[in-house]
C-alpha cells in the first residue's frame, strides 16, 4: 500500500469528562495524546491532529491540526473527512485514523486493518474485537479510510449520516479482528474514573 497518513481525532466534546482535552489528561507522567502519539507513529508515514477551536494548545506536539469542515459537532466521521482531505493534499492514498484517549491500542493496528481490507476484497476496515453478548464490538475510531470516498463522506455528512457504521457499510468495510488480551487493548478514557483505572493497567502491563 502507498503513502499512509495516520490521524488522531481528538474533537470530541469530552463532556463525561466535564470538559476541555481528554487527550491533555496525564497517565503515567504523560499526556494521553503523547502516547497515542509514541504508538502510531512507527505505524505510518506522518501524523496530523484532528482538533477544533485553538490550535496553538497542541503546540507543543508538532503536528499539522485540522478542523472539522462540518458545521456544528458533527463526530468522528467529520475528523475523517478533514483527515481524508489532508491527506488528499500530501499525495496520500489512505488514513489510519486512533482516538486521542485510548493509549493501550495495538502496535500492530495498520497492519491488521490493512490485512482485514485486502482479505475483504475492500479498501476500508474498522477494528473490531470479540463480544460475549454481541459477537463484534467494531471500534470506529480506528480504521484504515481511503481518499477516494472522501466526496462520497462529505455528501453523507452533509445528508446528516452520523454514526460511523452507517456510512461504511455502505462501503463494505472489513471488521479487522483484534483478541481481547487481559485487558481490552482499545479501553477508553471517558470519565474521571477511567484514569485510575488506566493507572492500574498501566502498572500492570508496563
Amino acid at each position: 500500500m502507498t503513502k499512509l497518513l495516520g490521524i488522531i481525532l481528538a474533537g470530541g466534546q469530552a463532556t463525561r469528562m466535564g470538559g476541555g482535552d481528554k487527550g491533555m489528561l496525564r497517565l503515567g507522567g504523560q499526556t494521553l495524546l503523547t502516547r497515542v502519539i509514541e504508538r502510531l507513529e512507527p505505524q505510518v508515514a506522518g501524523m496530523a491532529l484532528n482538533a477544533n477551536g485553538d490550535s496553538m494548545r497542541f503546540a507543543e506536539f508538532g503536528l499539522p491540526v485540522l478542523p472539522d469542515s462540518i458545521d456544528g459537532y458533527a463526530g468522528p466521521l467529520a475528523g475523517v473527512l478533514a483527515g481524508l482531505d489532508f491527506a488528499a493534499e500530501q499525495g496520500a492514498e489512505h488514513i489510519v485514523t486512533a482516538a486521542a484517549d485510548t493509549p493501550f491500542f495495538p502496535q500492530d493496528l495498520v497492519e491488521v486493518l490493512q490485512l482485514a481490507a485486502k482479505l475483504e476484497g475492500t479498501n476500508i476496515a474498522l477494528a473490531a474485537t470479540p463480544d460475549p453478548e454481541r459477537g463484534t464490538l467494531r471500534q470506529p475510531t480506528f480504521g484504515l479510510w481511503p481518499v477516494v470516498l472522501r466526496e462520497d463522506l462529505r455528501a453523507a455528512l452533509n445528508d446528516g449520516v452520523r454514526k460511523v457504521v452507517q456510512w461504511t457499510s455502505r462501503h463494505n468495510a472489513a471488521d479487522a479482528m483484534f483478541p481481547n488480551w487481559d485487558y481490552d487493548p482499545f479501553f477508553n478514557i471517558n470519565r474521571p474514573g477511567d484514569l485510575q483505572k488506566a493507572e492500574a493497567m498501566l502498572a500492570e502491563h508496563s
